[in-house]
């Protein structure tokens, strides 16, 4: 498909239909091997820690908040109990903006989208709705966030402009810092815009001891992610199958990820459906994290519930 389409961006057969026809492919292969999917991917299985974007704001939500995902990442052994404990944060933090008065509908990825004004106030929102839950900050559950500094990077400026004030590439990272070691942040996704990269550089250096993600720097792309590797930039990728188009490209992505000791995180897309293939990737390519969105919307659901089936599955299996 690659070669009938021919371009760089997939711009005659469209990176959509191509993936479509990918997916299929790779489906049918496994059925025909009478293999469940993760099976047909790989030898060895590890479920995946879970990203669970809880709280909305920038383009996927309607309130004044410029980060875009505020996330909770539960640190059980096994998946179910992490699962279960996603489950009663969301719940919590639902009554405790019921009693604020700031209760609200849900973002696109089914996080909550309350009308709050900055980063810190939802941060002591979450870390409240873990405490009432009876888990332990940094313990039992860490924090994750997507920033997407993209959406508030002056390019002419070359500075950001978020929850009204302007920082420097050097002032926003020291902010950073301070969120990280109050709030026991283990991950920042896209902590600067896709096309800085001094300020990438700078973050890299100066927050190494966490995750820093490449989403918008790398979407998928063996060939930008290489360019991040020479330059030193980031420590981990976010996969996103229709950001590079085929099963093929992804495969390949992760390989250089993995030379390259950068990990890997698979993700969902804003408008999704119920196809839960992404967590059969998760296990079966051993990527140790998936991002499918909140504890709530079907088309979220039903990446958790697959990987609740898969876990049982490789249970029974080593009985």
């Amino acid at each position: 498909m690659l070669e009938k389409d021919g371009t760089e961006n997939k711009e005659v057969l469209g990176a959509n239909a191509i993936l479509g026809v990918s997916l299929a492919n790779l489906k049918a292969a496994a059925k025909y091997k009478g293999l469940e999917l993760y099976e047909y991917l790989g030898k060895e299985y590890s479920m995946p820690k879970c990203m669970m974007n809880i709280l909305n704001g920038g383009a996927h939500a309607s309130n004044k908040l410029d980060f875009q995902e505020f996330m909770i990442v539960p640190n059980k052994e096994e998946y179910k109990e992490n699962l279960r404990m996603g489950s009663e944060v969301f719940n919590t933090l639902k009554n405790i903006l019921k009693e604020k008065d700031l209760l609200c509908g849900v973002g696109d990825e089914g996080g909550f989208a309350p009308l709050i004004e900055d980063a810190e106030e939802a941060l002591d929102l979450i870390e409240e709705a873990i405490t009432k839950s009876g888990y332990t900050l940094g313990k039992d559950i860490n924090i994750a966030l997507d920033v997407a500094a993209s959406e508030f990077y002056d390019e002419e400026k070359d500075t950001y402009l978020l929850e009204g004030k302007e920082y420097t590439k050097e002032e926003l990272i020291s902010y950073y810092e301070k969120l990280v070691d109050k709030y026991h942040i283990i991950s920042i996704e896209d902590g600067m815009a896709e096309e800085d990269f001094e300020g990438w550089k700078l973050l890299t250096n100066r927050l190494s001891n966490i995750q820093l993600v490449g989403d918008d720097l790398f979407v998928t792309n063996k060939k930008l992610l290489q360019k991040g590797i020479d330059l030193g930039i980031a420590n981990a990728i976010l996969l996103k199958l229709n950001q590079i188009g085929t099963v093929t490209e992804t495969l390949e992505t992760i390989k250089l990820a993995r030379e390259n000791n950068y990990k890997t995180i698979i993700s969902h897309r804003s408008g999704e459906t119920e196809d839960n293939y992404i967590s059969d990737f998760a296990v079966g390519l051993n990527l140790g994290q998936i991002k499918t969105g909140s504890m709530s919307r079907g088309e979220r659901l039903s990446k958790y519930n697959r990987l609740l089936r898969i876990e049982e599955q490789i249970k029974w299996k080593n009985y």
